[in-house]
């Protein structure tokens, strides 16, 4: 069966002109340390980077779907990055598209975004409901889901499980460019529908995410 990891851009560029390569170095030892028996597939988001491109944009007026197409192209890029990484021991391609079942041999396969609307936590979505996976990791830059936004509310409280209604109540059910959500709302609704359980973990945590895959307790959010 595989595992679905839908990796935050903000883990890959967490600020301006800053790839954060050791952290996806020791990102890269982990997912080693599993993948002889896991197939594993990343959909890597676009964090800094496309966020730049879009605030630059934005200056100038662009269409909204110009706006996501420049936020597509920057997945791609840090997908390609991260799958450099790996070398050989990844599959040599990146992935768009999460309609079809593949057979590939390597047990790392890399997926940037597809089209305007849809985020990378909207192709991890597809891409479990194509290999009829219940189950998606989700990598962030917060140790949990707060019932509020923790950087605006000093009085935010973590939630260590919670139900997709309760999770679409804090951040709204409409999807805009470039916004930073811990799961999107478009993909929130279809995992949601397709009672898809989501496990949401501070990435740069990088001992939580091997406790889970481990079966032993970890910091994170259930949303189910």
């Amino acid at each position: 069966m595989a595992i679905i990891i839908s990796l935050g851009g903000s883990l890959v560029v967490p600020k301006k002109n800053f790839l954060a390569t050791k952290y996806l170095l020791r990102f890269k030892k982990l997912i080693l340390k599993f993948s002889k028996k896991e197939k594993f597939f990343i959909v890597v988001g676009g964090g800094k980077l496309a966020r730049f491109y879009q605030e630059e944009a934005k200056k100038q007026k662009v269409g909204k779907e110009d706006l996501d197409w420049l936020g597509v192209f920057a997945t791609y890029l840090n997908a390609l990055f991260v799958k450099s990484l790996f070398g050989k021991l990844a599959y040599s391609k990146i992935f768009f598209t999460p309609f079809k079942k593949r057979k590939i041999k390597e047990n790392i396969i890399f997926f940037g975004g597809w089209k305007p609307g849809w985020s990378t936590d909207y192709v991890s979505v597809k891409l479990a409901q194509t290999y009829g996976v219940k189950e998606i990791i989700n990598l962030t830059n917060v140790d949990y889901i707060y019932n509020k936004d923790p950087q605006k509310f000093k009085d935010a409280k973590p939630l260590k499980k919670i139900s997709w209604s309760e999770y679409l109540k804090i951040i709204g059910k409409k999807w805009v460019p470039g916004a930073s959500y811990p799961f999107d709302p478009i993909a929130s609704l279809l995992a949601k529908k397709l009672k898809i359980r989501l496990i949401s973990i501070n990435g740069k945590n990088l001992k939580a995410v091997d406790n889970y895959l481990t079966g032993k307790k970890f910091d994170g959010t259930i949303i189910e």
